[in-house]
């Protein structure tokens, strides 16, 4: 096929042109004209996206590729608008979001003051109520403690030697002093191992274990609270034990959350700052001077400070140690039973390794009677 197959008609093709008159009609010249050429195709209109085969397959068309080998680089098109999405509605700026304590502060502050009352009536009405009062604390905790441990690293310490023998841990040291305490902690630990054979021994190791820790953490370090009401003036002394520990978790929330900004330990515990950790040092060594000026038998103001930077140490310890544990058990708090607070363990945290300290510098400072 030629060209002109496609192109304007040739002289003499019979179709006219605008200088030429019309052919001359007749059978001779039209068999001799059909020898000739062959009929023009009839080209459809088609619509703006292309031409179409007979097969409904694209054709070439005037702006684009005219072979199959040609790119749309070699006819360039012009490319078609993108629909431009709206521009989205202009948002208001979000307002500045205060500083958040975060916890309920309101119930938290109730849930303490009533917890505060219970232990001031009991503590100073009638001595074994106290003892009880810790005794019941301690079985909560180990409650908490298992169930958490069975829960996130299923680890199956034996809950109820546990709670038998720590609430005869705490009689034993009110009763006995050190001694009590230490023979109830290691028939505690046998009873632990003892009560564990009972099941089959896959997990046997870290079960007893987890329980034995379990007896140190809880009621063995609780027992030193039980010790610190045997003396004389022992209602004091506990009292200034929990007014101590107290000050310096206060001290330490209201200067880490006014003026905290260098992280204390990132790792453990996000929220503690340098800052916090000097606030708690600073309050507790004022209430500690003013404590063993005002409620100890023979005490005195230096040894107060002393004992109020011990006390801002340990509780700090305290409370990384617990959430170091929380943070490998991968929960936030060890329960719910305190709104606010969270569980018992959760306000046991810096109190449980502070008593070892309070007892002995206050039988170093003024002795045990």
């Amino acid at each position: 096929m030629n060209d002109s197959s496609w192109g304007a008609p040739a002289a003499g093709s019979g179709l006219g042109g605008p200088d030429q008159g019309p052919a001359p009609a007749g059978p001779a010249h039209d068999r001799h004209r059909a020898a000739q050429t062959r009929p023009m195709p009839i080209v459809p209109d088609v619509p703006a996206g292309g031409f179409q085969d007979g097969h409904g397959r694209g054709a070439a068309h005037p702006g684009g590729p005219l072979f199959r080998d040609e790119t749309p680089h070699e006819h360039p098109q012009e490319p078609m608008p993108s629909p431009v999405p709206p521009p989205p509605p202009s948002a208001a700026p979000a307002p500045r979001q205060k500083k958040s304590a975060g916890r309920d502060l309101g119930a938290a502050i109730g849930v303490g003051v009533g917890l505060g009352a219970v232990i001031i009536a009991s503590l100073f009405i009638w001595k074994p109520a106290f003892v009880g009062v810790v005794a019941v604390a301690v079985v909560v905790g180990l409650w908490e403690l298992t169930s958490r441990l069975q829960e996130r690293k299923a680890i199956k310490a034996p809950l109820v030697p546990l709670a038998v023998g720590g609430a005869a841990m705490v009689v034993a040291g009110y009763v006995r002093g050190p001694e009590g305490a230490w023979v109830a902690m290691a028939l505690t630990a046998l009873a632990v191992l003892v009560w564990r054979m009972t099941e089959p021994p896959e997990g046997y190791l870290k079960d007893v274990t987890a329980g034995v820790f379990a007896a140190f953490y809880v009621p063995f370090l609780a027992t030193f609270v039980a010790m610190l009401l045997t003396a004389d003036d022992g209602p004091w002394r506990v009292l200034t034990f929990l007014l101590l520990t107290v000050v310096s978790d206060t001290g330490a929330y209201a200067v880490g959350w006014r003026f905290g900004k260098h992280k204390l330990a990132p790792r453990i515990s996000p929220g503690k700052t340098r800052e916090g950790l000097f606030g708690a040092v600073a309050f507790a060594m004022v209430a500690g001077a003013l404590c063993m000026q005002f409620l100890i038998d023979d005490g005195t103001w230096w040894q107060g400070l002393i004992l109020g930077l011990a006390v801002a140490a340990s509780a700090t310890l305290g409370d990384l140690g617990e959430s170091m544990i929380k943070r490998d058990l991968g929960i936030k708090d060890m329960g719910t039973l305190l709104p606010g607070h969270g569980g018992i363990m959760d306000r046991l945290d810096s109190l449980l390794p502070t008593a070892p300290v309070v007892w002995l510098l206050l039988a170093l400072f003024v002795g045990t009677g």
